[in-house]
């Protein structure tokens, strides 16, 4: 299952926004979902991810406390709320499949589809 992000934009430092990922040609059932971001000149970096039937979640220390996960399984859609947005969350957000969930990230990823920009900036 391919995987598209979508809900970025540009937002004031201290704002909020939601991205959304939902699959095309299936469904998200059985899929741990994982968001990644990247920076132009930097790693990539695994933000966020929840698995699929008991809705675990994980988060990179870089935004616990500012962004939340959540999936609505009926709608085949994940969604990541940003808070508290800061300069440094300025990159490409990317929602992945993943085959596992842990108490330290997803892991065994699916294809990557096309991201969604997100910039912070005043």
């Amino acid at each position: 299952v391919q995987l598209q992000a979508s809900g970025g934009g540009l937002v004031q430092p201290g704002g909020s926004l939601r991205l959304s990922c939902t699959a095309s040609g299936g469904s998200l059932d059985g899929y741990a979902i994982s968001w990644f971001r990247q920076a132009p000149g930097k790693q990539r970096e695994g933000v966020s991810c929840i698995s699929s039937g008991d809705l675990r979640t994980y988060y990179a220390d870089s935004v616990k406390g500012r962004f939340t996960i959540s999936r609505d399984n009926a709608m085949s859609t994940v969604y990541l709320q940003m808070d508290s947005l800061k300069p440094e969350d300025t990159a490409v957000y990317y929602c992945v499949p993943a085959k596992y969930f842990t108490a330290q990230g997803c892991y065994d990823f699916g294809s990557w589809g096309p991201g969604t920009q997100v910039t912070v900036s005043s």
